[in-house]
């Protein structure tokens, strides 16, 4: 089996007094990146991951994390590594 990619994003939506810790908490996931976050509780979230089984548990890890609302994933795509490294000529 080729060695495989998967990106996904997330809109995170946690109580408010929480943000910070649950911020921090997410940043320590490996493939983990927070990208910002709103004082009402709403982060936006890339994970990065070698298999959709590793994917789904980062996912998961994130809705049980307490002080998490929800966890909504807004994208997600996979491909392998050949062809995510495979270069793409200019188009004339």
């Amino acid at each position: 089996m080729p060695d495989e990619v998967h990106i996904s994003s997330l809109v995170v939506h946690a109580t408010p007094k929480r943000l910070e810790r649950i911020e921090a908490v997410i940043a320590l996931m490996p493939g983990a990146r927070v990208y910002g976050s709103s004082p009402n509780g709403k982060l936006v979230v890339t994970l990065d991951a070698d298999s959709a089984d590793q994917m789904l548990a980062r996912v998961s890890a994130i809705q049980r994390t307490d002080g998490v609302l929800s966890a909504a994933l807004v994208y997600q795509y996979a491909d392998t590594v050949e062809a995510m490294n495979e270069e793409i000529p200019d188009a004339d």
